[in-house]
């Protein structure tokens, strides 16, 4: 009996040391998945059984699963609509900003572009005068620079004229009004050292304005390729057509001189029928008649008792 009530306090003890650790572990558990220190976790000392069989990651990843299964639209409080409207109002705000730097924007014409100079080579100039936005620089006409290259001339792309669009307006002004009619200058080496600056700031003149003139031409150019395309299209059909009915027209007259072969061999002295002989093409053209001589009748004349009171002839 003494064995029996020493050993019970023992084994208690054993017990509540387990649950002790137990705790600590829910504990520890509870906290790195609620992201806190263990110290703020509070577990319910009569839930000690129900708080050991559970598991604080398993419980996490059920409300994780919960989580994804609801639907967007019960997440977040805002409909569709809403989302639709407030992006259309950031779309228009960020337009409305980049409106209103373009408006600040200044545009420069180029009437003439050196030779050997490139867009990246003006834009690496005139960066030094301002912030530089876009450039465009027309290519020249192809037939002169197939002609310079037969002449021995330089072989790359030039440019006929060109376009610099500035951030700042005021900046381009001072930029046209410094540089033109100066020489570029730069490296000695540069082919274009000694070549002068035409340049010219255009008031009122926005970037818009050259990309639809651009977009203009372009149309222009392609429905005139189109009605070239289409003439050329009826002229092969016509010809073809043509070429089909003098094959026809041949077969006709082969097949009629076999026929006329074949009878004189025979012996036949009978003739074909005028509508079975060798057909013969007459070409017929539309022309206009000649105007007949008329001009003596249709002359007004006047007569002769009149002539005779006038001069007092008998």
């Amino acid at each position: 009996m003494s064995s029996v009530q020493l050993s019970s306090p023992i084994r208690n003890r054993e017990k509540g040391g387990i649950e002790m650790a137990s705790r600590k572990l829910q504990k520890r558990l509870s906290g790195s998945v609620l992201k806190c220190r263990r110290g703020k976790v509070w577990l319910d000392p009569n839930e000690v059984n129900e708080v050991s069989m559970a598991n604080p990651l398993r419980m996490a990843e059920e409300e994780q699963e919960v989580t994804r299964t609801i639907p967007q639209e019960e997440r977040n409080p805002k409909s569709n609509d809403e989302r639709i409207e407030s992006r259309k109002k950031k779309r228009k705000k960020q337009l409305l900003k980049e409106a209103a730097k373009a408006d600040k924007r200044g545009v420069c014409y180029l009437s003439r572009i050196p030779p050997h100079m490139d867009p990246l080579k003006l834009r690496q100039i005139l960066s030094q005068y301002g912030e530089i936005q876009r450039i465009y620089l027309t290519p020249e006409d192809p037939a002169a620079q197939v002609h310079r290259k037969r002449a021995g001339g330089f072989r790359g792309q030039q440019f006929s004229e060109g376009w610099v669009e500035f951030t700042k307006r005021t900046v381009a002004k001072r930029v046209a009004d410094m540089l033109n009619g100066e020489q570029i200058g730069g490296k000695k080496r540069s082919s274009f050292y000694y070549d002068l600056w035409n340049i010219k700031y255009l008031s009122k003149f926005k970037w818009d304005n050259l990309t639809e003139e651009i977009a203009f031409k372009n149309a222009v150019r392609e429905q005139k390729l189109a009605l070239e395309i289409s003439a050329a299209k009826r002229e092969r059909d016509f010809y073809l057509s043509k070429v089909d009915q003098s094959r026809a027209l041949s077969s006709i007259e082969e097949r009629i001189k076999k026929k006329q072969k074949v009878q004189r061999e025979s012996g036949a002295a009978s003739e074909l029928p005028d509508d079975q002989q060798a057909l013969k093409v007459i070409r017929q053209f539309p022309q206009t008649r000649p105007v007949a001589d008329n001009a003596g009748q249709s002359k007004p004349q006047l007569s002769k008792d009149i002539l005779a009171g006038v001069f007092g002839g008998s």
